[in-house]
């Protein structure tokens, strides 16, 4: 992600617009969306949050209401101007990380398929939702398709791209080997090629640590859900191929992935960059050196655990990649390997290197995941002892923390894993944190696992990752209250929050306008690039001295930013819009189910 940047021009809030972007699904991408207000707490002051995006028949549904007199809530066709349900909202409580007292108005019995409001006698009426079986279609379609907005060394054409069609930048055929990352094979100034692979987040650089989590959460998405991939087309140059396009398009980071690593000894670099941010302008527009640096352990563990995970998975399309799986495998194997003689290889940022860091210290955790992708693909048992002996704990991931990634596998595995696997221990364990995270739902003002703490950089991301793990518990148990406690992550990122915001571009009618992401803002184009989740609330504000407006709030779920010049709440990024991936096709699919 983007570290500190100066700021580039000052966009002003702009009128209702659509959005529009052809051939994501039937109909392409199309939502009424709104620049968030500039100003200040009267923007969001006695507004009725709703899910913007709507409601799946099915699933649960509810609304937010600020804490009044009122004791009852009512729902309206709009169609009609008909009140189609009527309900009791609960007692009103506090929620400390908004620092508001709020009531729940759950019109979960509300089945019917429409465009409504909700109405609270003496506040404005919500903003408009809809009830459709299909409703996050769509959402799930655009937020794969922005990695293909968001791809390295390839022209984007108008018949894919649409209005953000662009010539190709970073073709990375050329890239120089670091003093950092040198070898006896490859001394300072090698020229490797290193093409394809996406963008990391508002900047043009890679970096393998944050392709970790990325690729792989994409993946399991697949893996979980491999009917509902099967059947979507994103209208990306592979649609016509007989692959699922969700594995092409992670097939095209995977590709870049696989030239990171050094072959003479299977290490892996930490990433691929410019020594210096570039400015706000075009990819084909950038042309600073390009250069591999550092290897590291928390590299080739990431690596390795990605590679593990996609052989297995592209083991099914050998005719369409032949001899990949197996290639990937191997790699897996190599890196595993030179990690494990290298165990303790922090990157260190050299000096003349200022782009992103991703640094990390502790090594247990990418081991134990590593260990388990190659336990699961190659169902040697050695490598399952050593998970065990990592000691894992269990948490919410995040690309410094993946923790939670080995469990999930595991669980997902676990019916099919060697007498080695304790099955009944794998269970319990992914069970026992959706129990956790539950249980802070269920005791919240906006049943949210959501603490004051868990709002840092990129925090809905955070909260997506809360809802993956819950739905893993509900995946074993099929207890519907872990599905609704998901549902309820997913509505507070499409508007049920504090700021009645969609954090997603060109969905809801309130959602970001000015992201910090260089070709939204370098592109003049006025909507930004649909289906990239906003970072979201960061009381840390580490941009503040940089931005020319002040943040609107201080608490810690409104800490947000609606600005270019916010690279610590409004910048995007690979590891955020993966979770909304798995979360809205996991709801639309588990719901159905």
């Amino acid at each position: 992600m983007t570290t500190p940047f100066k700021r580039g021009r000052f966009l002003l809030p702009l009128s209702l617009m659509t959005l529009a972007l052809a051939g994501c699904n039937s109909g392409g991408i199309t939502s009424a969306a709104t620049s968030l207000f500039s100003g200040g707490p009267e923007e969001v002051a006695d507004k009725i949050k709703v899910n913007q995006v709507g409601y799946l028949p099915g699933g649960t549904k509810q609304a937010v209401v600020p804490a009044g007199k009122q004791s009852h809530f009512s729902v309206v066709n709009t169609a009609t101007n008909r009140e189609v349900f009527r309900g009791q909202l609960t007692p009103a409580a506090h929620w400390g990380p908004s620092d508001d007292s709020v009531h729940i108005a759950d019109f979960t019995g509300l089945k019917a398929p429409g465009e409504y409001r909700l109405q609270v006698e003496g506040l404005k009426a919500s903003v408009r939702f809809r009830i459709d079986s299909n409703i996050y279609q769509q959402l799930n379609a655009a937020s794969i398709k922005s990695y293909y907005l968001n791809r390295s060394g390839i022209e984007l054409l108008p018949q894919f791209a649409g209005e953000y069609a662009r010539p190709a930048g970073h073709p990375d055929t050329r890239v120089l080997v670091h003093a950092s990352a040198v070898s006896a094979q490859r001394p300072e100034g090698t020229v490797i090629s290193s093409p394809k692979g996406w963008y990391d987040a508002g900047d043009y650089n890679k970096y393998i640590v944050n392709s970790g989590i990325s690729t792989y959460t994409l993946l399991s998405a697949y893996e979980h859900f491999p009917q509902h991939y099967r059947q979507q087309s994103l209208n990306i140059p592979e649609s016509s191929n007989a692959v699922p396009d969700l594995l092409d398009e992670a097939y095209w980071n995977i590709a870049w992935m696989l030239t990171m690593q050094d072959p003479a000894d299977g290490g892996v670099y930490h990433k691929l960059t410019n020594k210096r941010f570039d400015g706000v302008i075009m990819p084909h527009e950038a042309v600073e050196p390009r250069y591999v640096v550092q290897k590291g352990t928390a590299a080739a563990l990431n690596f390795a655990a990605v590679m593990a995970t996609a052989s297995r998975i592209f083991a099914r399309y050998d005719q369409q990649f032949p001899g990949l799986s197996g290639e990937m495998l191997i790699a897996a194997e190599k890196a595993w390997r030179w990690a494990v003689a290298n165990p303790n290889v922090a990157y260190e940022q050299p000096d003349d290197i200022k782009t992103g860091a991703y640094g990390d210290k502790q090594f247990a955790d990418e081991f134990a995941w590593a260990a388990a992708e190659l336990y699961i693909a190659t169902r040697n048992d050695n490598y399952y002892r050593t998970f065990t002996l990592s000691n894992p704990a269990i948490g919410v991931s995040s690309w410094s923390d993946v923790s939670g990634l080995p469990w999930i596998s595991l669980a997902h595995h676990v019916d099919n894993l060697t007498p080695a696997a304790d099955k009944n221990l794998i269970r319990q364990t992914v069970m026992s944190e959706a129990r956790r995270l539950w249980s802070r739902s269920s005791e919240s003002a906006y049943r949210l696992p959501m603490q004051s703490e868990d709002f840092k950089w990129g925090s809905n991301s955070f909260a997506l990752n809360q809802a993956i793990m819950l739905l893993q518990g509900y995946r074993l148990s099929k207890e519907a209250a872990y599905l609704d406690a998901a549902q309820s992550l997913l509505d507070y990122t499409l508007g049920k929050n504090p700021l009645n915001t969609s954090y997603v571009t060109g969905f809801g009618e309130r959602s970001p306008m000015h992201i910090h992401h260089r070709p939204s803002e370098a592109d003049g184009i006025r909507a930004p690039i649909p289906g990239f989740i906003s970072g979201g609330p960061n009381p840390g504000q580490q941009d503040a001295d940089d931005c020319p407006v002040p943040y609107p709030f201080a608490e810690p779920a409104k800490s947000w930013l609606d600005h270019w010049c916010s690279y610590a709440s409004n910048e995007i990024a690979i590891n955020w819009n993966a979770p909304l991936v798995y979360v809205s096709g996991a709801i639309q699919v588990l719901t159905a189910e």
